[in-house]
């Protein structure tokens, strides 16, 4: 998963490297896009949908590379969205909150640049894997309190959201199931991250911890069967729905997380596209969706 795939297996996805403006200068990002619909006229119609998302790495590694393969298939399998997808300050170079700032001022930039982007500003959506699937949700958190931008839709994917590490995934599943390497992993990671304590507790920097969450876009929340992760997620999904946020949950299924980018990996199955797919859809028009509640669907 770090290196990027290869464009002639996804002809009809164009990839354009480009540079977005964070919080204290510009990032390096890539602007995903499908075969686009064209007007009588041949041109190419503006797309109604971007979504903005953030890579993996545990806050300290990882790059636009990491989630290359998995936003390819994405955006081959649906052309009429724009996908975003930016870096942002690793912890090795600055800690919390440079992450979450960087994140929220590409959210900003990206509404201020949408004719650039060739998108019509209808519908900003944010989304992340992993740890940037924490920035996703800070982001919904950040957008509400700043005023802006409007978000139509949060998707996190296997979410980093409990820096205390206390589900009982996180303590079970890790030696149980051999992945010892994986917890490790992300008791290191937050280290780099939060290393002042007292911002373990921030809302800004542990989601779940947050005692607002009200007056969220709708979410979609994807876990993993053997994920030390899979229990933060699914509290955090459960929290959003008793808050009134339009909430879906789906479980995938078992997957080998135990290697770098394996999330990456499990994203790109059919499973996930499929409910990112019916995510994204149901955005467009009045469906279950914009009931209050939460829809937890079993393995599949």
């Amino acid at each position: 998963m770090n290196t990027p795939s290869n464009v002639v297996d996804f002809p009809q996805v164009t990839v354009r490297n480009m540079q977005v403006g964070g919080a204290d200068g510009l990032l390096a990002a890539r602007l995903y896009s499908g075969a686009a619909a064209r007007g009588p006229s041949g041109k190419a119609i503006k797309h109604d949908t971007l979504m903005v998302f953030f890579h993996g790495g545990g806050f300290v590694s990882g790059s636009l590379d990491e989630g290359d393969v998995f936003l390819h298939h994405l955006s081959a399998d649906a052309p009429h969205q724009l996908v975003l997808s930016s870096s942002y300050t690793l912890a090795t170079v600055k800690p919390f909150p440079a992450a979450v700032e960087d994140a929220h001022a590409v959210l900003l930039w990206a509404k201020k640049n949408k004719a650039s982007l060739g998108w019509n500003g209808k519908r900003l959506v944010v989304a992340g894997i992993e740890a940037g699937a924490n920035l996703a949700a800070v982001c919904a958190l950040m957008s509400r309190d700043r005023g802006g931008p409007e978000l139509a839709g949060q998707i996190l994917i296997m979410p980093m959201l409990d820096p205390a590490l206390t589900t009982c995934s996180m303590r079970q599943l890790a030696p149980a199931d051999g992945m010892d390497a994986v917890a490790s992993t992300c008791a290191a990671s937050y280290r780099g991250y939060l290393p002042n304590p007292a911002d373990r507790t921030h809302p800004y920097a542990s989601p779940l911890q947050s005692s607002r969450l009200k007056n969220l876009p709708p979410a979609l929340v994807l876990s993993a069967e053997d994920d030390p992760l899979r229990d933060e997620a699914e509290q955090y999904a459960a929290k959003l729905a008793a808050n009134g946020v339009a909430t879906t949950l789906k479980r995938l299924s078992p997957a080998p997380l135990q290697e770098a980018g394996a999330r990456n990996d499990c994203a790109c199955k059919a499973a996930a596209l499929n409910e990112i797919g019916r995510f994204m859809a149901a955005l467009d028009v009045a469906d279950p969706l914009e009931e209050t509640g939460m829809a937890p669907n079993p393995p599949s």
